[in-house]
């Protein structure tokens, strides 16, 4: 059975859902404009008995508040303040955070708040250097999923429509396309400047350091990334000691081909058990 449920936090009550109650703690972060559900496929699938799963929505995301501090939310440090708070508020010991695109990114910022993270699990997340205090892009990257629609801050209804089968390989799902609807459009702004502006830590050093044990997966035919700086990157604890290409899924490999993607996501929570 699934629960939803809010916790307050300084950047606004989050909405939230979880599932089980195992000892394993699973927690999962969402992309640009979605929210928590875009993980149903992982959060009742069979074969995660020993997981407690939680999913929940960034503020100006999903069910979750709009911020009320925008200029400080609505950047990688300052989403990464509030998953810190919902963390802290749900008493996560020791969580494993799948982050996907956008979420990846900042679950790259949270190895660097939280030592007592037990493993990360990376989707469509380059984590890209700095160059002179700015994030170049265009080593990790060749252009987002979803073109300029990324950063722009009001949307049309068709162009929340487009979004959704850009990231999504042509998905006409109603609920994701409310729901990129629904996000607060001055996120899409403010993270485009935050990511300007330099803020955050530089994810290529983060990932390099870390001895945290670190899966990336991504989908062969995610046009966005720049595929080849995955392998580039010299990991400490890398799991099975490769960047994992799940075959014929785009952006989205835990939507378009749930059992294999959750298949690999079970195997590394064995792993880690071992």
């Amino acid at each position: 059975m699934i629960s939803a449920k809010r916790v307050n936090t300084s950047h606004g009550a989050l909405h939230y859902e979880q599932h089980g109650a195992g000892a394993n703690e699973v927690l999962f972060l969402h992309g640009n404009s979605l929210s928590g559900r875009v993980f149903k496929h992982q959060l009742s699938a069979p074969g995660f008995n020993d997981c407690r799963m939680t999913t929940f929505d960034f503020p100006g995301h999903g069910d979750s508040d709009n911020s009320p501090i925008p200029e400080t939310t609505y950047t990688l440090p300052g989403f990464a303040d509030a998953t810190v708070q919902l963390i802290a508020a749900l008493k996560l010991k020791h969580p494993v955070i799948v982050g996907w695109s956008m979420g990846g990114h900042i679950a790259i910022e949270l190895m660097a708040r939280l030592p007592r993270l037990r493993g990360v699990f990376l989707i469509g997340s380059p984590p890209v250097g700095k160059v002179n205090g700015v994030n170049d892009r265009t080593l990790g990257f060749k252009g987002s999923p979803a073109g300029s629609l990324a950063g722009k801050e009001e949307w049309s209804n068709e162009e929340a429509t487009v979004f959704v089968h850009r990231i999504f390989l042509g998905s006409e799902d109603h609920e994701l396309i409310e729901t990129a609807k629904r996000a607060d459009g001055r996120f899409r702004t403010r993270m485009f400047h935050g990511s300007l502006e330099g803020l955050g830590v530089n994810q290529r050093e983060v990932v390099e350091a870390s001895t945290l044990s670190i899966a990336i997966v991504n989908g062969e035919l995610d046009t966005g990334l720049n595929l080849e700086y995955f392998d580039s990157l010299h990991y400490k604890n890398l799991w099975n000691g490769k960047v994992v290409r799940q075959p014929g899924v785009g952006h989205a490999p835990f939507w378009q081909a749930p059992q294999e993607f959750n298949a690999s996501l079970r195997s590394f929570l064995s792993d880690l058990d071992r």
